[in-house]
């Protein structure tokens, strides 16, 4: 390999040294820095919250629904009411970014979209948002649901218990109390009561965590607790984790199952 001259290796130095700097300048745009102050249009995270009317989010999240799917339902809903009261920077959030949920994440049926644009939104506004995820996914568990008619529905629909997080799960078990297929309108309908249901719950929430008056009620059950004593972490097997209902995915097992 020739040896580069002097000339040509302070040019090489100076072109790489300019796309380092482009480079961090870029990343420093989308990413912000620790020594960029916050402003309007910036604000440090976690983002301010105010309180907000949970009937109004849920019937806004029903008709949001219908323009990008669950995930893009319950979390527009919240954000979208920040922006039309406050403005930036909530106005200016991709909001549509969150359609990739529909479906259980682009249709393969896994975490229920409702349930991902909740937590994310909660996620959004308090900085250690573990507590009031697992009530909201504990909540939507055993709860029967939809809880939340909104005013002008296409159809009426019966609730069912989910008994998991899961969309296949979720759909599953109300097709089967309904008595209608899973890609028909009424399914459809039901997931935007859905969508309404967990965006009201959600705001609630979050006024009571802002008002300091959040109590937990939908702890982790005791039956999933034991499960865990063996399968989650420090258990004999330590094979599995999760803060799920076992008995969603593994119904027959029982108290018995073998231990290895």
């Amino acid at each position: 390999m020739e040896k580069l001259s002097r000339r040509s290796a302070i040019a090489l130095f100076g072109a790489a040294a300019g796309t380092a700097l482009s480079s961090s300048l870029l990343l420093r745009t989308v990413f912000g820095s620790q020594d960029r102050q916050p402003s309007e249009a910036n604000p440090q995270f976690p983002w301010p919250y105010e309180k907000l009317n949970p009937d109004v989010i849920a019937e806004r999240a029903y008709h949001d629904y219908y323009k990008g799917h669950c995930m893009y339902g319950t979390f527009a809903s919240i954000i979208g009411e920040l922006a039309d009261k406050k403005g930036e920077p909530y106005r200016s959030f991709p909001m549509m970014m969150m359609k990739y949920g529909a479906g259980g994440v682009t249709g393969w049926a896994s975490l229920c979209g409702a349930l991902n644009g909740a937590a994310a939104a909660i996620a959004m506004f308090v900085e250690n948002p573990e507590a009031l995820i697992n009530e909201l996914y504990g909540w939507h568990e055993r709860t029967a649901l939809p809880d939340f008619r909104p005013k002008n529905p296409k159809f009426e629909i019966v609730k069912s218990t989910a008994g998991s997080v899961l969309c296949h799960a979720s759909v599953s078990n109300w097709c089967e109390v309904a008595k209608v297929k899973s890609f028909s309108k009424e399914r459809a309908e039901r997931c935007a009561w859905i969508a309404a249901s967990i965006a009201r719950f959600t705001t609630e929430l979050l006024n009571a965590h802002f008002a300091g008056t959040f109590k937990a009620a939908f702890p982790i059950p005791e039956r999933v607790k034991t499960c865990r004593g063996c399968h989650d972490q420090g258990g004999m097997l330590e094979n599995s984790r999760g803060k799920m209902d076992c008995n969603s995915c593994h119904p027959k097992l029982g108290p018995k199952h073998p231990k290895i």
